[in-house]
């Protein structure tokens, strides 16, 4: 199992980050395109991405106010585990929001690659989350529009 995870600290209360990961209103201001739902333990939904082709399913086991937001979806045919974990930062009224994907991938080249795009995904999830909830910008408006000119 090839962990990746990611960290930053957002100067918001937890209960406004907690609300922009599972509101898919928001959602769509930093992250996806299209969400059949809002994020909630037990709900089953798919997800569009701007980059990306098709829709992507999500399991959603827990949405634990203002702490935690857990789900599964599957990469290359194998389940991942997404745990977003909220706790209180260092500066007031702020959230630190650590993320963590785990798979049970093969120990492979290309398993690799994929943790560290990954990781890098998450990165970028944490820096959108950030402008958008502090600033009310969205960062990946236009950032993937590349993507489709077979770059």
């Amino acid at each position: 199992m090839i962990p990746s995870e990611a960290a930053l600290q957002i100067t918001k209360p937890a209960r406004e980050v907690f609300e922009a990961i599972v509101d898919p209103g928001q959602m769509t201001n930093y992250f996806i395109s299209k969400s059949s739902g809002r994020m909630e333990a037990g709900v089953h939904l798919m997800w569009e991405f701007p980059e990306f082709d098709g829709a992507y399913p999500v399991r959603v086991e827990a949405a634990e106010q203002d702490t935690l937001i857990r789900f599964y979806w599957d990469v290359d045919e194998v389940e991942c585990e997404v745990e977003i974990t909220l706790s209180p930062g260092s500066a007031p009224n702020s959230t630190v929001v650590r993320i963590s994907e785990k798979g049970n991938f093969p120990d492979t080249e290309s398993a690799l690659k994929f943790v560290k795009s990954n990781t890098e995904g998450r990165a970028n999830f944490l820096a959108c989350l950030k402008a958008w909830t502090e600033y009310g910008i969205n960062l990946r408006k236009g950032a993937f529009d590349f993507m489709g000119e077979g770059q």
